[in-house]
Order: C-alpha cells, then structure tokens, then sequence
C-alpha cells in the first residue's frame, strides 16, 4: 500500500433539485470526496449506480417512485459493494430503526448543519481506511465499528507498524532478531528492538534468549 487513496466516488439520490444541488457543493469542498452521479428517482439511483459503482451513496428515503431504503435493498441484494447515508427528513422511529438494520453508516435527519455532513464523510474515510490491511486488530475493528478505544498505543508506536511487525513474527518460520525484523520491514534495529518490546509487554509476543558462539545472548522474538 503507497499510502495515497484514491477519491471517494459519490452517487446523491434526492427528488429535490435545490438540495440536491446544496449536497453536491457540500460534499465537493471536503477533500477527498467527488460526486460521481446524481439520481432524482430509485430507478435513476439504481441505473447509476449499477454503471457507475460508487464508494458511497448519500440517499433520501422518500422518492417518487419509491425509497431510499428500497434503493439500498436493492442494490445489496445485486452484490454491490457500498456505503451509505440517509440524508432525509423522514425522522420516525421505524424509519430510522429500518435504516440501521439495513446497515446504513450514518442518518442525517434535514434540516442538519454542514459539520454534522462532514463528520459522516469522516466517518466513511475511517471505516475505508480500517479495511486497507488484510486482517484487523482490535483498535483497527472498533474503528470501523465506530467504537471509542480506550486504549492509546505508546507515544513513538505507529499502529501500522507495529500491526506489520506482528504478521512478519507470526508468518516467520523461527523466532527473528531486532536486526532481522529492522531489515524486513524498513526500520532501524533500534526501532524494531521497542517495537518488540512494546508486543511483549502486550502479551502478543515472547522473547526467546540464545548464545551465540562467544557465549553473547542473541534475543529473538516469535509471536505468543
């Protein structure tokens, strides 16, 4: 993974041409956000959709020839894989109820204020970003939960590299040296050594001590 993500695709499904046109600017000066299409019906959503296959749709649940829920059953149903956010005035307890059993990532109820949008964009740009690696931890889990850890990792331990470091102990044949580890990963021998360290102290690896021929202790590590 180089790091750059490429802009978040965005399909708008509303009926009204004004807050159809006010969703588009809002969403186009957060950085990172293109609006890709825009429907003005659940048929017109579904056709779009299906061609253009966004990253996200920003759907209302009412719409003249039926809902935005209907357009989300729909589209999952069919194998597309998207996120979704009801912006609506529809604010009943079935409706919103239904919206999360449908497993929508956030409900913005209209009229709302420009924040609370961008903090449901961020809310998707954390949960793509906890979905880049090929496994989870617990802290990259609860992000795409949407839980608050209350864990906070050490100052100088980048939770990339330390989750990068665990699969190279857990894929590794015999335990490695802080050398070994510092050489496979890109990192000085002292940076591997503390994040080694920091994963025995987690309870997440264990330290092995040998000697070598003049007797010095070699330290390797494996995963526990």
């Amino acid at each position: 993974m180089n790091g750059v993500m490429e802009a978040v695709r965005v399909l708008l499904v509303e009926d009204d041409p004004w807050v159809l046109q006010v969703n588009r600017g809002l969403v186009e000066t957060v950085e990172g956000f293109k609006v890709v299409g825009e429907a003005r019906s659940l048929a017109q959503g579904q056709a779009l959709a299906l061609s253009l296959k966004p990253d996200l749709l920003l759907v209302d649940v009412y719409l003249p020839d039926g809902t935005g829920l209907g357009l989300i059953r729909t589209l999952r149903s069919q194998g597309l894989p998207f996120e979704a956010v009801m912006i609506t005035a529809a604010n009943d307890v079935h409706t919103v109820q239904q919206a999360l059993y449908d497993g929508v990532l956030d409900f913005l109820i209209k009229p709302f204020q420009r924040p609370r949008l961008e903090r449901a964009l961020a809310r998707y740009l954390q949960r793509r970003q906890a979905t880049q690696a090929p496994t989870f931890t617990q802290r990259r889990l609860d992000r795409l939960l949407g839980v608050t850890s209350a864990e906070t990792l050490p100052k100088g331990i980048d939770e990339e590299t330390l989750e990068q470091i665990r699969q190279l102990l857990e894929k590794a044949p015999a335990p490695l040296s802080a050398e070994e580890v510092g050489e496979q990963v890109g990192v000085s021998r002292v940076t591997a050594w503390r994040y080694l360290e920091y994963l025995c102290q987690s309870g997440l690896a264990e330290l092995q001590v040998g000697y070598g021929g003049v007797g010095r202790p070699i330290k390797r590590y494996r995963v526990r």
